[in-house]
């Protein structure tokens, strides 16, 4: 049973990872078909087969902009369950931010998400069995400092380690070349706070408060990497 009892209003550091750590997001193909899944499963009413259709009504072929004109196409209430706060996926994991909004939502969208991306994975590559390591991660975020340095954890040093894998355990030593590598990852929320994207999957919440502007995001994020204080957050995840 999770220790963690979730609550509207409650934020949280969720996380998994590939079963033997191995590869949860062969392609950025299938990265883009789990984003599509954080949006068109953040609702309310159930979006299991939307995917589907989208894909039967293009030749099998999905992608944002398709997915934007279907939803511009086929207006309906949307009743999101929780705020994505931020994200970021990598070969054999995931980070969120997530904030619940309507009461059992947050276990019932990572619920839909989980299963939608498991059954699209396991049809695509042929095969069975469980795709995470087990059942996702949860902590509760209490105060603004973790939040904000978790951030930058989530949007820039995760990303930072396709270019130098051991940057967590020797430090950032050329900030602005790993920003500048962060800023050509399409697949976290680094480039929404830098002001460059606008993500129709992410509601900022309080984070958008705080880094009102690009430049008060990226001037934490240097001083954070700079001092180190991202630790405040690796703390609580996993070894990749």
């Amino acid at each position: 049973m999770r220790k963690i009892k979730f609550y509207p209003g409650i934020i949280c550091h969720i996380y998994n990872r590939g079963a033997d750590k191995r590869n949860i997001f062969n392609c950025e193909a299938d990265m883009w078909r789990f984003l599509q899944g954080m949006y068109l499963f953040n609702d309310e009413k159930s979006s299991f087969g939307v995917l589907h259709q989208i894909e039967k009504e293009n030749n099998g072929k999905i992608n944002f902009n398709l997915l934007t004109d279907f939803i511009n196409n086929n207006k309906k209430d949307r009743n999101p369950l929780v705020k994505v706060i931020a994200d970021c996926l990598m070969p054999n994991h995931f980070h969120l931010i997530l904030q619940e909004i309507q009461e059992g939502g947050l276990s019932s969208f990572m619920h839909k998400l989980g299963t939608g991306y498991s059954n699209y994975f396991n049809k695509k590559y042929k095969r069975s069995g469980v795709l995470f390591e087990g059942p996702y991660k949860a902590v509760e975020i209490k105060n603004d400092l973790y939040l904000t340095h978790l951030l930058v954890y989530i949007n820039i040093l995760n990303p930072g380690q396709l270019m130098e894998s051991e940057l967590k355990e020797k430090g950032v030593q050329n900030i602005n070349k790993v920003f500048e590598f962060a800023k050509k990852y399409s697949f976290s929320t680094n480039l929404d706070y830098l002001g460059l994207r606008n993500s129709i999957v992410i509601d900022k919440g309080i984070l958008g408060e705080i880094f009102d502007t690009p430049e008060k995001y990226e001037n934490f994020a240097r001083e954070s990497l700079l001092s180190k204080n991202y630790s405040i957050a690796e703390s609580f995840a996993f070894e990749n």
